[in-house]
């Protein structure tokens, strides 16, 4: 018997704690996913919030845990309500970073990507937009870079790949796509405040506005070229462009946990045999190229520690800036040649 009521103590102990995360869980949703100005959400999560309260401490009184169990499911179903009741859309006030959507259209081998961000920057927030257009040839791309942008310590990076074509460079960054009223944060990413967003660029924009222009806070960038068979590079570029094009027509949402710049690169990369599994080196997006290292994605020749300073690139695209050949100097620079891209 007293094995039996530890076990059920044990059980209603677990159940509490998983209804305590499920219902925060609920309160933050309904804080940004109900209709109405920030006061009236705030007032609804804060409702949400008693009775959550109300639920757990019913929990622990043996003679209302049904009950409580019951008013669980009826929050939870609010939220949920909330969360699948809320759409993607392309139709918002956009950020003009993220304003004008890419796409690709397709012609054998030759594909043309269209609005590729060029910006002219005199700050981070001072810029004039430029976009273009230019056509590749996929039978052309020999190399594939990755790189990682450094801004809060060593365990967070914005990662993103920049495919090689000769002496012609695309670098695809794909983020969360940002209206007017709502700056990125980590927290509203997990709860559909963000659409996802792929940003074909020009090198000079990508890495430059990161290397020369963004102060609060300074970011490191490291540029690192990718191993193994170029028809595995391929394949990833084509699966960019066939997914930035569907955004076009169907959004979806960004998600800081699961649906973000790192784990989207893993998803790309699951089209090439002998991918690389998901690993916590993926949630803690800063060790991202140490994982490709320890996994043979990158120039192992040396040890990663010494790797590592030799990608660093903002000298070199400082220096570069807005010069036409801004591509070929940094990677003169990073010195991360390595046996195929």
């Amino acid at each position: 018997m007293r094995r039996g009521h530890a076990a059920a103590t044990v059980g209603w102990v677990l159940c509490g704690l998983a209804v305590a995360i499920a219902l925060t869980w609920s309160t933050l949703a309904v804080y940004y996913l109900a209709p109405g100005p920030g006061s009236a959400r705030t007032v609804a999560a804060g409702i949400l919030g008693v009775l959550s309260s109300a639920v757990i401490g019913a929990l622990i009184v043996r003679r209302t845990r049904w009950w409580a169990l019951g008013g669980f499911g009826a929050l939870f179903a609010v939220a949920l309500a909330l969360w699948f009741g809320t759409r993607a859309s392309n139709d918002r006030d956009w950020q003009p970073e993220v304003a004008v959507l890419p796409y690709a259209t397709f012609d054998g081998d030759l594909v043309t990507v269209h609005n590729i961000r060029n910006f002219y920057y005199r700050s981070e927030t001072d810029f004039t937009p430029a976009y273009y257009d230019r056509t590749f040839d996929l039978r052309q791309l020999d190399r594939l870079d990755l790189l990682a942008s450094y801004w809060m310590g060593p365990d967070i990076a914005h990662l993103f790949l920049s495919f090689g074509f000769g002496e012609d460079h695309l670098a695809v960054s794909i983020e969360a796509r940002k209206d007017r009223t709502k700056p990125y944060a980590t927290l509203p990413g997990f709860f559909r405040q963000y659409e996802l967003v792929y940003i074909a660029g020009d090198e000079r924009d990508l890495i430059g506005v990161r290397t020369n222009y963004r102060k609060d806070p300074p970011e490191q960038v490291y540029l690192f070229r990718l191993t193994g068979p170029i028809e595995n590079a391929r394949r990833i570029f084509v699966d960019y462009l066939r997914d930035m094009n569907t955004l076009r027509d169907h959004p979806r949402f960004y998600n800081t946990l699961t649906t973000n710049c790192t784990t989207m690169i893993l998803a790309h990369t699951a089209v090439n045999p002998g991918h690389l599994p998901y690993s916590w080196k993926i949630l803690a997006s800063g060790h991202a190229p140490e994982y490709a290292y320890e996994n043979g994605r990158l120039d192992s020749s040396i040890p990663f520690e010494q790797l590592m300073p030799r990608a660093h690139i903002n000298a070199a695209a400082q220096a570069a800036d807005r010069a036409p050949d801004f591509s070929q100097r940094i990677r003169a620079a990073a010195d991360v040649a390595a046996s195929g891209p």
